[in-house]
């Protein structure tokens, strides 16, 4: 996985609550085994029409939204099933930040060992940021805050084992690998 510092990049804005990860990556696309192509797929339901033409109403649709990698949205964002698949269509899209009133803690988990950085706002904040002309945020994980170039800031908290992790580009097998020493010592003793 990328380490995660600081992002700066464009925002696609979904002023919804409740976005569940049914609608993010739909049942009918998890089929593949692989970890990549599932961007293609994200919101397929609310992005395409039956005749798989896209609905120019629909935000990541907009002309504005086109290559957005930070996705602003309301609350309770990834509730729903606890397919790991949404987070990978997310990044596959190409979003390396997702912004929230609030999200559920199984996408949270799943979105941090997959290299997307999740950040909760109050939902003040997140109007500010939906509602501003600034088309661009910086993120940083360092300083723990968001900015845009017209004074937007605001500080952001996140568990400090989440943040070294995304600091370091560590998931899960990274984390163990860090200990193979350890591991090897282990085994050479019960051996």
């Amino acid at each position: 996985m990328d380490p995660f510092t600081k992002h700066t990049g464009t925002l696609a804005v979904m002023d919804r609550a409740d976005v569940d990860t049914d609608q993010i990556i739909p049942k009918e696309f998890l089929k593949r085994i692989e970890r990549t192509g599932y961007g293609r797929f994200l919101f397929n339901h609310w992005r395409f029409d039956e005749n798989g033409d896209l609905k120019a109403d629909f935000e990541l649709n907009r002309p504005e939204a086109a290559g957005a990698s930070i996705l602003i949205a309301g609350r309770n964002f990834g509730c729903g099933s606890s397919r790991e698949h949404a987070t990978w269509a997310l990044r596959d899209y190409g979003f390396r930040v997702i912004i929230a009133e609030s999200v559920a803690d199984i996408f949270r988990e799943n979105a941090d060992q997959n290299g997307l950085l999740v950040v909760t706002l109050p939902s003040e904040q997140i109007g500010q940021i939906m509602h501003a002309p600034a088309q661009s945020l910086t993120v940083d994980l360092e300083a723990c805050t968001v900015t845009d170039s017209a004074g937007f800031l605001a500080q952001f908290a996140i568990d400090s084992f989440r943040r070294d992790c995304l600091l370091q580009g560590l998931e899960r097998i990274g984390l163990t690998l860090q200990h193979v020493a350890a591991i090897q010592a282990f085994e050479d003793r019960s051996n």
